[in-house]
């Protein structure tokens, strides 16, 4: 694609009012997550799960993109078409996961880099061809005693710069994930301290590897207390401070940030996206790429029954609805008990 097709492309995914559902699992975490249903994870269980959210009706007016997993982007649906036709044909634009994971950081066990570099440019040519228009790449960054360390911030900022540079070379739009884990009982000026610093080296990597900032979106962590803290940040507070930080850091070229959830609960994401877009007066759009937060509520409504498929749907639609309204401000609590009954 030409530079002007992956500018298109980034803008198209923060369209307003809508979001990127983040459907990447690997085969581990999804495991886990089918387990809390009592629920084995097959090859034909995943396909048959991810086929629930991918045909939800009404789900494009609030889904702008689907993060896809290498099993995911090569599966079919029940009726024999493949998943990213299955998007594409609703107008979502279908991405794919293209890091291999965080691993050991040699010389610093406590903290871990990201790979998956190697064959990357032949593998993002196959995804291409399988439908793929974005991907993405997820660093992970811990907060604890000592750490992170500026040699674990700047070997993941450097392997993100990398991927993104050859994603674009490949016309492929890179989202690129630095995440500040919120577990921890750091408190909210301490994650925003480490998330500045990391985002800092993150965007002079960017540079240096000569990514556009038009052609890419970021996905970051929000600004929150850790886990653990006894004071935990109030939705105002985390909004202003996640700004705060962002326009520290973020070129105004970017089109737009896409949140990670984190760990966070459904309504807390949603509610602290809605306070940022609230507050206003920013560069890029605020968007949403989440992952447990928009699918949790939807898979236990399910509950891997064939059965279940509509209001598994319903609720999915649901969710997404509630993040499509704090993409503008609007959400309200009130939104939350339109389910009721579900």
């Amino acid at each position: 694609m030409s530079s002007k097709d992956l500018e298109a492309t980034a803008r198209q995914l923060v369209t307003k009012g809508k979001g990127i559902l983040a459907a990447d699992e690997s085969s581990g975490t999804i495991e886990r997550r089918f387990k809390q249903i009592k629920l084995s994870s097959t090859e034909d269980s995943r396909r048959a799960y991810r086929e629930m959210l991918f045909t939800t009706p009404g789900a494009s007016d609030f889904i702008s993109g689907v993060i896809l997993y290498d099993e995911t982007i090569r599966q079919k649906s029940s009726k024999g078409v493949p998943f990213p036709e299955v998007l594409s044909k609703q107008g979502i634009i279908p991405g794919i996961k293209v890091d291999t994971g965080a691993k050991e950081l040699a010389g610093s066990p406590d903290e871990t880099v990201t790979e998956g570099l190697d064959g990357l440019r032949e593998r993002l040519k196959e995804y291409f061809d399988l439908g793929g228009r974005f991907t993405k790449w997820r660093a992970v960054i811990t907060i604890g005693k000592g750490i992170p360390t500026r040699y674990c911030i700047e070997a993941n900022a450097h392997a993100l710069a990398r991927y993104a540079a050859l994603s674009v070379e490949g016309g492929l739009v890179p989202i690129v994930e630095p995440e500040v884990l919120m577990d921890g009982d750091h408190t909210i000026e301490r994650c925003f301290d480490v998330t500045e610093r990391t985002l800092k080296s993150v965007f002079h990597a960017l540079y240096e590897q000569r990514v556009p900032p038009e052609q890419m979106l970021l996905k970051p962590n929000m600004v929150l207390s850790g886990k653990g803290c006894p004071k935990q940040a109030g939705v105002r507070e985390v909004a202003e401070a996640t700004l705060r930080c962002l326009r520290r850091c973020v070129p105004p070229a970017v089109p737009g940030v896409v949140f990670l959830s984190g760990g966070q609960s459904d309504e807390a994401a949603t509610a602290h996206l809605n306070a940022m877009n609230a507050i206003g007066g920013n560069p890029w759009e605020l968007s949403f790429s989440y992952g447990r937060a928009l699918q949790a509520p939807a898979l236990k409504a399910w509950g891997g029954k064939d059965t279940n498929v509509a209001e598994g749907q319903k609720v999915f639609y649901h969710r997404s609805k509630c993040n499509g309204a704090a993409r503008s401000g609007k959400y309200t609590e009130a939104m939350e008990r339109e389910l009721v009954g579900v």
